[in-house]
């Protein structure tokens, strides 16, 4: 991870660690576990999340935020964002963000736990082909 994209990181995480951002957060979740609970045959359910409720000046770069939620042993498949880099913290439980190419996946094991390294928490990825496995 270089330095830009680390400090990116640390932006988004120290955004994402104000109780009121986590109470918004953590009721966006509830929406989409229950939306996920209603549709037996999805792996995932999502909602965006406003920018405007974190109270932290993000980088320019990030444009966008999303809660998702993946039901647990769920294997989603590739997904291509090669004009975008994609940055992700875990808020709640662990799983393996996978990215590279078919046959060359590299496992990104991201965690929630608050005291872990960030890089355990986190991940950036740099545009590419494969994310989300």
């Amino acid at each position: 991870m270089t330095k830009e994209e680390r400090s990116r990181l640390e932006a988004l995480d120290t955004a994402l660690r104000s109780n009121s951002v986590r109470e918004h957060i953590r009721s966006v979740v509830v929406r989409v576990r229950e939306q996920l609970a209603r549709r037996k045959d999805a792996l995932m359910s999502w909602e965006p999340f406003p920018l405007d409720l974190l109270a932290t000046a993000l980088p320019p770069e990030i444009r966008s935020a999303w809660v998702f939620v993946l039901r647990a042993g769920a294997d989603t498949g590739a997904e291509r964002h090669p004009n975008s880099h994609q940055r992700m913290i875990s808020f709640e439980g662990s799983g393996d963000l996978q990215t590279g190419e078919p046959g060359k996946w590299q496992s990104n094991v991201l965690v929630s736990d608050p005291v872990a390294a960030l890089e355990r928490r986190g991940f950036q990825s740099r545009r590419m082909s494969g994310i989300g496995r």
